[in-house]
């Protein structure tokens, strides 16, 4: 299945993809939080699944190496709403180390029977 991913800069969405996609699975980057159009995830992608990384405004920042307000943390997350609302599952990665959010995110597709 296409696994689409989507979540504010930093949360490790292109790292997941990249680990979904050396193990033999679809996983492709959505830069929602860039995009005004609410439903660009499902319009340009239409995955079969969609998983929400989110991180907070802080390891975003460090993540990213970038200085960003808060305000403009909060205008990606209002970008995201929908996206969030659809998702089929929800990570946040705050915490948890790159090989951690693969293994989450491959664990659920184990439980939905896509491995």
């Amino acid at each position: 299945p296409l696994v689409g991913i989507v979540g504010p800069c930093g949360a490790g969405k292109t790292t997941l993809a990249d680990g979904l996609c050396r193990n033999g699975y679809r996983g492709r980057t959505i830069a929602q939080e860039h995009s005004f159009v609410k439903d660009m995830w499902r319009r340009l992608t239409r995955p079969e699944i969609l998983i929400f990384l989110q991180a907070s405004c802080s390891v975003g920042a460090e993540r990213r190496k970038m200085k960003w307000t808060e305000s403009e943390w909060e205008e990606q997350q209002r970008r995201l709403a929908h996206a969030r609302a659809h998702a089929d599952f929800f990570l946040n990665t705050d915490s948890l180390g790159i090989q951690d959010v693969l293994n989450h995110v491959m664990e659920y597709l184990l439980k939905r029977g896509l491995i």
